[in-house]
């Protein structure tokens, strides 16, 4: 019997790909800094019955129509909003992902940039390694207080929760936004007051976003929402790109609407909004939220196994779409 063939678009932790590898045939693109453009993708695709994908690739109806025998798409991602998913239901194909392992690494980098922005650290870092060093009790680098002061989250999911729960250990007052309240009780044992979204924009000296991509959240933050924030205020977000209107936001960071972001995550990727990059007040990390050693050999791991059930003809432990199943 032919061993299973797999296209995976981008290198993984290592004891990972030991173990697809041992299992199956796979191709794949060798470059951790190569992202592969949509021909390369299908070409893949022509040549697997299973697509291991990581989250910003792109899997439309025609990736998915240029191989009759595609049997799986296995996506890295929690929630897959870069693949064609019907397209991928209606073709029988399952497409599974991966449970919400990346909530203590994702907070861990959402404070980072908050941290990073308001205190200016990267700033200082360039400044320094220039070879000037403006003292101790310079007014040069003067940034914004973190201890003590407001902190809103959009979207209290388990992410949200463990950023609150960092913020806690520096003192801040917790506001926080989402679809469905809590009931007073949660709200208490996690120590954080709800507020709806214009008051918690309003109230906060940093917002940070965790809520899910979707149509409804789709620039959930533009510029009527930047508007309403402190002209001292940060924004961080961690959670998908779209959540923000990128040129808003540069107008925002060049007009002093605000006082900084922290990025993670962008509208377009890999392209960032023109401006963003000139800008000083704004900390940008290539969506790194899950990129610690542990949590990416864990997401991994996960996806191994959705593909090594798959291969041994079951139904794999992770499947999005489960109603291929009662096709």
């Amino acid at each position: 019997m032919a061993r299973l063939r797999v296209y995976l678009t981008q290198p993984i932790a290592p004891q990972a790909l030991a173990r697809l590898r041992a299992a199956a045939e796979v191709e794949m693109n060798a470059d951790p800094l190569h992202m592969v453009s949509r021909e390369e993708l299908v070409a893949g695709v022509r040549r697997a019955d299973v697509l291991f994908c990581l989250l910003h690739d792109r899997v439309d109806a025609g990736v998915l129509e240029a191989n009759p025998r595609l049997g799986l798409v296995a996506s890295m991602a929690i929630n897959p909003a870069n693949v064609d998913v019907a397209t991928a239901t209606d073709r029988g194909i399952p497409v599974t992902v991966i449970p919400p392992l990346v909530t203590e690494a994702t907070a861990d980098v959402a404070f980072a940039l908050l941290l990073a922005v308001a205190r200016r650290v990267v700033e200082a870092d360039r400044l320094l390694r220039s070879g000037v060093f403006p003292g101790g009790q310079s007014a040069y680098l003067v940034g914004g207080a973190v201890h003590g002061k407001a902190l809103g989250i959009v979207g209290l999911g388990a992410i949200g929760a463990a950023v609150a729960r960092r913020a806690r250990g520096f003192g801040m007052r917790v506001l926080y936004t989402k679809r469905r309240r809590l009931p007073p009780d949660e709200e208490r044992a996690q120590g954080v007051e709800y507020a709806p979204l214009d008051r918690l924009l309003a109230e906060s000296d940093v917002v940070s976003l965790h809520a899910p991509q979707s149509v409804e959240t789709h620039h959930l933050i533009g510029e009527e929402q930047l508007r309403r924030m402190k002209p001292t205020a940060y924004l961080i977000n961690t959670a998908r790109g779209p959540l923000v209107d990128e040129a808003a936001l540069v107008r925002a960071l060049r007009e002093g609407w605000i006082a900084g972001a922290g990025l993670d995550v962008y509208e377009h990727e890999p392209r960032v909004a023109a401006g963003l990059v000139d800008l000083q007040n704004a900390v940008l990390t290539p969506h790194i939220g899950s990129a610690e050693l542990e949590t990416r050999e864990t997401i991994a791991g996960t996806v191994v196994e959705n593909i090594l059930a798959f291969a041994r003809g079951e139904r794999p432990p992770n499947v999005f779409n489960p109603e291929v199943y009662a096709q």
